[in-house]
């Protein structure tokens, strides 16, 4: 009976592990979503981008991708358009840091055309905060990115 219970146990938790990755986008699909999103901005101009990014039903959201969107003029990363957390919308991000004290916000607004930025963020998934990549696209004066998170 034991060896049954246990291999039931071994069995589900493999099953969950296997769903959670499934649930997880690459780092080529944000890749994808951050040129998607570029894209889509120079077609359809700043105010629509911005109600599409922000759109939880939108097709700027996959699981646990999302887009966020930075007027990075002035020396500043301005939040336009964020998939995640609307609260960061209108404020100011440069100095934001990660647990480990990175300023992961300052090296995006450093990027010119496009790169990876790593740092640690929180999943909207599990809600823990694991690493993430983002990558990230520079389109003017925006700076836009996408990033999936890996544990």
């Amino acid at each position: 009976m034991r060896k049954v219970l246990l291999l039931i146990l071994v069995t589900s938790a493999l099953s969950c592990s296997a769903a959670m990755a499934a649930d997880r986008a690459s780092l080529d699909e944000a890749k994808v979503m951050a040129l998607k999103a570029v894209d889509y901005l120079k077609e359809n101009g700043p105010d629509k981008t911005f109600a599409a990014i922000t759109a939880k039903d939108g097709p700027f959201h996959d699981r646990d991708l999302y887009v966020s969107v930075f007027d990075s003029r002035n020396g500043k990363m301005i939040n336009v358009a964020n998939g995640n957390n609307p609260a960061f919308v209108g404020k100011d991000v440069i100095e934001l840091a990660d647990v480990d004290g990175i300023k992961f916000m300052r090296q995006e607004s450093e990027v010119k055309d496009s790169e990876w930025v790593s740092y640690k963020w929180q999943d909207p998934l599990t809600k823990a905060v694991v690493k993430k990549k983002a990558f990230v696209v520079r389109s003017g004066d925006y700076v836009l990115a996408c990033g999936a998170y890996s544990e």
